[in-house]
């Protein structure tokens, strides 16, 4: 086992994990930074993001709209008090950016453009063209590269994290070119490793993203908040979980079955056009779209293919020109793939897992309750997000949160004593031997790739976008046995250089443990919230339900759950309404006629 020793270790080098470093960096140049990924940090998935992240900059806006924009997008499971602080600093982080070189899109008087985006009523989302996220985390990384205190270890996989005495001292990461386990001991961790959309069959998500910084706190004692909350986005391109941003609808797409109607003005979220001119729509928050999509799926309404049901995401009125200068990217996707040219035709589109608004529990300065143990980004639960997270904030929140965490891990680094090398060393080689013995294993007969497929079947029979307790409970069954057969597998490979093998035992280790959380804490539920909808329980229970789910690792048992109270500071929970319900529920609170017949 070889030994890297930093002040602190980053787990993860997407936008999180870099905006983590360069705070650090900035705030003490004189800390050692050891920042640890599992790619190279330009294929880390924020690369992936498309839209834009959302920030206050218009004249027509204020951090008000954002606040309650996110609050009730959220379904008022969000932490009020942490989405004050995000919508606040949102506008800064992304100037920050500007500065650094991040090329946004211009409006013809220069200024940085905004786009409108679903469940937000004020274009507030900064755009750079359709790859916002890949110029967003290219700005980032190479700011980071002027410091010299950041020390990168691309393609080493972080497994275990080091605990002594209730103080988080390290990381254990084996270097995949050579198989060389290493551990990274840290006065302070920041782990910053993205989500685990994998855990489902159909995902937007790279092959990456399989859970591995939120098992790590799991195991390591900090719970697992709101992993009930997965979010599926309505418009992905079928059999290959590939993206097509929400800007699509933010410039104007819309969303038809298969007799050309947009349906969406059947689910409560306004007619074409709603009394006065604001609608929602295609721009409404991504749960609704994906349940209205469920809902049309039920009538018969949707398109059979290969590769399952759709609906069209028509474009064809924004024109070439509109097109080519604000979705390209879009373009090539849909041609390259479905061999739909958007300018020429509609698109065939699909629901498809995208986001996890629940992960590793933290406060809102991103400190887990493990002492020097921080977490931010897609991994971490703040809660900004609560039931359902509205798009554009995610990549806003890379920036404000992963800042935070890094301030406050070289804070804790700065004021640590040095901690016990041999204990810490010790527990190392206990994780070393953990990983030498899963090479070890006998062949009994177990497919690797047959569990992992029986899990994500599993989570989207009984965990999809409409649940009930009998699916729910059936995957919960599944779910525990596959825990079960998981040690019968045995890794084939006994190389070490880049043993894919292990690695995809490791990542299954970890799915199937943040796979229970998602299904457990979902069966407790019983409510309808956000992305959380029950055929069961079908409305809202605030009396019952208004609190954070807490799951915490029980080793091979289910976890056990817990629960914490919802952090409200001045809006008190109310109805979601959109569209011209909303507009009209606002004029009748000033007094005025919303003229109710005329969005009919």
């Amino acid at each position: 086992m070889e030994i890297v020793s930093a002040d602190v270790a980053i787990v993860g080098a997407g936008g999180a994990g870099l905006r983590a470093a360069i705070a650090i960096a900035q705030e003490d140049p004189s800390l050692k930074v050891a920042l640890i990924s599992k790619v190279y940090p330009m294929r880390s998935h924020t690369v992936a993001a498309e839209g834009g992240a959302a920030g206050v900059i218009r004249a027509e806006d204020s951090l008000e709209n954002h606040f309650n924009d996110t609050v009730a997008g959220g379904d008022w499971l969000t932490d009020q008090d942490a989405v004050e602080l995000f919508i606040e600093d949102a506008p800064r982080q992304l100037i920050q950016l500007e500065h650094w070189g991040c090329p946004w899109s211009r409006t013809p008087e220069g200024q940085p453009n905004t786009r409108p985006f679903g469940g937000m009523k004020i274009e507030r989302t900064w755009f750079a063209a359709d790859k916002s996220g890949f110029h967003i985390l290219h700005t980032l990384f190479q700011t980071s590269i002027q410091f010299e205190s950041i020390q990168r270890f691309d393609e080493f996989y972080a497994t275990d994290l080091i605990l002594d005495d209730g103080q988080c001292r390290g990381v254990v990461a084996i270097e995949m070119r050579t198989g060389q386990i290493t551990l990274f001991k840290a006065k302070s961790v920041v782990i910053a490793a993205g989500g685990a959309g994998k855990i489902f069959p159909f995902t937007t998500n790279g092959a990456i993203k399989t859970g591995d910084g939120m098992a790590m706190a799991y195991r390591a004692g900090v719970p697992l908040k709101d992993m009930e909350f997965v979010q599926y986005h309505p418009t992905g391109l079928p059999g290959t979980g590939i993206l097509l941003t929400e800007g699509c609808r933010g410039e104007g797409g819309i969303l038809v079955n298969k007799d050309g109607y947009r349906y969406l003005q059947d689910y409560g979220l306004g007619p074409p056009d709603p009394w006065p001119r604001k609608k929602a729509m295609e721009l409404g928050p991504r749960d609704r779209l994906s349940q209205a999509f469920w809902h049309e799926q039920q009538k018969g309404n949707t398109i059979p293919t290969a590769y399952g049901d759709t609906v069209l995401l028509d474009m064809r009125h924004l024109g070439e020109k509109k097109i080519n200068e604000r979705l390209p990217f879009v373009r090539d996707l849909a041609s390259s793939y479905m061999g739909k040219d958007p300018v020429h035709e509609p698109v065939p589109v699909r629901p498809v897992v995208h986001y996890m608004m629940g992960g590793i529990h933290t406060n809102i300065d991103a400190a887990t309750p493990v002492s020097g143990l921080f977490a931010a980004g897609e991994c971490a639960c703040v809660s900004i997000n609560g039931a359902n997270r509205l798009g554009s904030n995610s990549l806003t929140e890379l920036l404000v949160f992963g800042r935070r965490a890094g301030l406050g891990a070289a804070e804790v680094a700065r004021r640590s004593a040095a901690g016990n090398d041999a204990a810490v060393e010790a527990k190392g080689r206990e994780a070393e031997a953990r990983i030498v013995a899963l090479t070890q294993r006998e062949d009994k007969g177990e497919s690797l790739a047959t569990v992992r497929d029986a899990m994500s079947s599993t989570l989207e029979e009984g965990a999809g976008i409409y649940r009930t307790e009998a699916s729910m409970k059936a995957t919960c069954d599944v779910l525990a046995q596959l825990r079960q057969r998981e040690p019968d597998i045995c890794v084939k490979d006994k190389s070490k250089v880049f043993n894919t093998d292990l690695m995809g035992l490791l990542e299954l280790q970890a799915m199937l443990q943040v796979a229970q959380t998602v299904a457990v804490s979902a069966l407790a539920r019983q409510e309808s919230r956000g992305s959380h909808q029950r055929l069961d329980f079908e409305k809202r229970d605030d009396e019952r339900y208004l609190k954070h789910t807490l799951a915490a690792y029980r080793g091979a048992e289910e976890p056990e759950l817990s629960y914490l109270d919802v952090v409200i500071t001045k809006s008190q929970p109310a109805e979601r309404l959109y569209g011209g319900a909303a507009d009209a529920a606002a004029a009748k609170k000033k007094g005025d006629d919303p003229g109710a017949g005329k969005a009919a």
